[in-house]
Parts: structure tokens; sequence; C-alpha cells
């Protein structure tokens, strides 16, 4: 315990990673009401049918399948910062036009998708940015516990969010309650302005970047296509970097197809209040922030691949464990226990995969990579959404979520079929991707360390 606290203290005192942590923090309780009041506004204000639900949780994440792999390419070829504050930029105006509309009395659902595509966009750019960015923050060696403080923040702005955001829909509706997160998004790109360390553009106009893969050392004039194919090549070549794109894709397609229909459930078929419904994403939230100070003791003890494996299927039996507790009496709170319970065996799964695909990753790949990821990842989710709605609407809604549930333990099968179930650490110092020694090519291919 005693050793770990100059390292804590240590990244907080670096003021452009304050920055970037409280921003990010910022944004993220904004976007906790996000969470509640924009289907809130399709559900109650528009009368949405569960399809036209699942619909608009659809929207939300279609910029991840049209546009996540040329916005790597581009990410790489600009600066990450300004990314993040023209992302943050625009879900603020595009949240602002809702509570508008409403006030003028021409909110329809045909706006309602069009702000949820137009956020899904921004928020493609934005989080590859941000991915991009915290590696050329802090040093290598920092990366699982700059991620940590990351998700930390997320999860502790969160865990108050949706339950502050259930209060604020019942009390101002849901129309003006958008309103304070597009206020957040402000703040957020506010602080973002004044983060100071320069964010240089890898490898572009002939300067090279160390440890680029043959081809990554690019000009001004470099193919588009080129580099999403590079990304692409790199990300499922790597059979580390493919089996967690696999089993985070199986777990969105089918989370997503559960998670569409939690508030047609909650909302429509047992009438809760805003209030309630709230309470069920603050214990997401808060299981979420416990699991993050947990991550690191966690994978200490039974090693990445392992305690990877582990988060995957203890979340995805608690999470089933969950459906049948979704009642309008006392069993919604063991549903809600069991839901937070759940997120925080899930949070070890994703806060390690994110550093340790970080760490696998020469820099100047970041924006690709993040981007390859995001694409396969996210761009599930429109389909798990589209699918989730078409299953609410002519089983119901219970059983799409029993369905999502069930689906989500097959994640961990693309783990387990890897080397990352016996991976248990990475040397401090990864090399470039091309520059791999007998160490990196043995843990890649599943062999004994040091064997050819």
């Amino acid at each position: 315990m005693t050793a770990s606290r100059p390292a804590d203290t240590g990244l907080f005192r670096d003021p452009d990673f304050r920055r970037l942590w409280t921003a990010d923090a910022v944004s993220q309780a904004g976007t906790a009401v996000t969470l509640l009041a924009l289907p809130l506004v399709a559900l109650g204000a528009l009368h949405a049918d569960a399809f036209q639900a699942g619909l608009l949780v659809a929207f939300e994440y279609l910029g991840f399948l049209l546009l996540g792999l040329p916005a790597g390419a581009l990410v790489d070829r600009t600066s990450g910062h300004r990314v993040m504050i023209a992302g943050d930029l625009g879900r603020a105006a595009l949240l602002g036009s809702v509570p508008v509309a409403a006030w003028l009395d021409v909110l329809s659902l045909t706006q309602l998708y069009a702000v949820a595509f137009g956020l899904s966009v921004c928020t493609v750019f934005f989080d590859v940015a941000a991915q991009s960015r915290l590696p050329r923050l802090v040093a290598p060696d920092r990366l699982v516990e700059a991620n940590v403080r990351i998700e930390a923040g997320r999860t502790l702005t969160q865990a108050a969010g949706p339950g502050a955001g259930g209060a604020l829909v019942g009390v101002l509706t849901a129309p003006v309650a958008l309103v304070l997160d597009a206020v957040s998004y402000l703040a957020s790109a506010a602080l973002l302005a004044r983060i100071r360390r320069p964010d240089a553009v890898p490898g572009g106009d002939g300067v090279p970047g160390a440890g680029v893969p043959e081809g990554a050392v690019r000009g001004a004039a470099r193919d588009l296509r080129a580099d999403i194919a590079e990304g692409l090549r790199f990300v499922l070549g790597n059979r580390l970097l493919r089996a967690l794109t696999l089993g985070s894709a199986l777990s969105n397609l089918f989370g997503t197809m559960g998670a569409a229909m939690l508030l047609v459930l909650l909302a429509g078929e047992l009438g809760l209040s805003p209030f309630l419904c709230g309470l069920v994403f603050t214990a997401e939230a808060a299981g979420g922030f416990l699991g993050s100070l947990l991550t690191t003791r966690i994978t200490r003890r039974l090693g990445r691949g392992p305690a990877m494996c582990a988060a995957v299927v203890t979340s995805g039996v608690l999470w089933l464990a969950a459906v049948p507790c979704f009642q309008a009496d006392w069993r919604l709170a063991l549903a809600v226990a069991l839901q937070g319970l759940g997120w925080t065996a899930f949070m070890t799964f994703k806060i390690t995969s994110v550093s340790l695909r970080q760490e696998l990753c020469p820099e100047p790949m970041l924006g690709r990579m993040t981007a390859t990821f995001r694409f396969v990842v996210w761009g599930v989710m429109p389909v798990g959404a589209l699918a989730g709605g078409v299953l609410g609407q002519h089983l119901g809604a219970r059983p799409a979520l029993w369905i999502g549930a069930l689906g989500e333990l097959a994640a961990v099968l693309p783990l387990l079929l890897s080397p990352l179930r016996r991976l248990r650490e990475l040397p401090r110092s990864v090399p470039s991707a091309g520059e791999r020694p007998a160490w990196f090519a043995a843990r890649v291919n599943g062999k004994p360390d040091g064997s050819a």
C-alpha cells in the first residue's frame, strides 16, 4: 500500500493529466444524464415503442460502424487534442437542439435519431483521439495506472449521475435535463483547451516514428485506404489484439441487445419512475467504480489474461441472475445489486484490455489501432440494439434481456482460445512492431518464453 502512494500522487501532480482526467469526468457526468434522458424523451414525450427505442440506441452507435476506420487514420494525421475539443463542442450543440425543439413544440423521433447519430460521430473521433492522447501524456510504465484513474473518475461521476438524472428528469422533464449534458461538454472543452503539452502528429511529413511497422512512416499524401488497411492488418494480425477485439465485440453485441430493452422494461412494461430507473444505472456505475479500484490487485494476483477471462465469466453469470429479478417489487433491489456486482467484475476486463492494447501498439499506430478496435467492437452495437428492438417488439423486453445475458457469456471464448488465457504480464518496455525479439513473438504465438 505504501509503495503505491507516490505513484498515485505523481499522476495528479501533472497538470496536463489532471486537466484531461477532469475534462473526461465532467463530460461523463453529463453523459450519465443523457443515458436516461434521451430514451425517456422517446418513450415518454414521443411515445416510442420497443422497436423505435432500439432504433434510437442503434443510431447512438452507428457512427462507429460507418466512420470507425477512417477516424483512426485521420486522427493519426492531425492533432488529437483539437479533435477532442471539436467533439465536445459538436456534442454540446447537438444536445442543445433537443430542449430548443421541445420548447418550440417541433420535437420528433426523426430529430432524436439525427441527434443520436450526430453524437455517435462526434464520440467516434473524440474517443479515438482520447485513447491516442493518453499515452503521449504519461510514461509507458504508468499506462495501467493512468487508465485506472481515468476509469475510476468516469465511474465515480457516473455513480451519482443516473440517480441525479432520474430526479432531474422527474422534476425538469427529460428535454430540459439534456441542457446539463450540453453544458458539461462545454466545460470539458474548456478544460481540454488548457492542456499545454504538445500533441505532435506522429509519422507525418516525413517525421519518423520509432517502432512503426513497415510502411508506417507516411508523408502528407499517404493514401487513406492504405492507412486503414495497415490498422486492420496490425490488429487482426496480432493474436492478442485479435482475441481482445473478438471478445469485446461479442460482449458489446449481446450487451447492447439487452441494454436497448432495459429502459423499455423498466419505464415501459413495469412503469417505474425515472428515479428508480436511474438507480439501476447508478448501481452499474458504482459497481464499475469499485471494480476499477480492485483491477490492479486482481491482475497482480491472477495475471492479466486469467483475470480478464475470470472477469468476463463472473460478470456474465451475475447479469444472467439479474434478469428475472427486474420486477416492480422488492426483487428490484436484488436486481440492482446483481447488476452493480456484474460491473464490478467486468471492469477488470475493460481496464486491462485498454492498457494491454496501448502497450502492444507503437505510438504512431495508436489512432488506427484504436479506430480498428472500435470499428469492430462498437460497430456491432447498432446491430445489437436493432436486434434487441426487433426481439423486444415481437417477444417482449424481458426475453430480449435473457438472450443478451446468455450471449455475453460467449465473450470469453476468444480469450480462452488465445495466448491470453495464460498471459500474466508483459515486460515494462514493449518493443516496436518492427523490432520484436523472441519473447514478444513467443507471447503472441502462444509459445513458452524464448521459443521461436
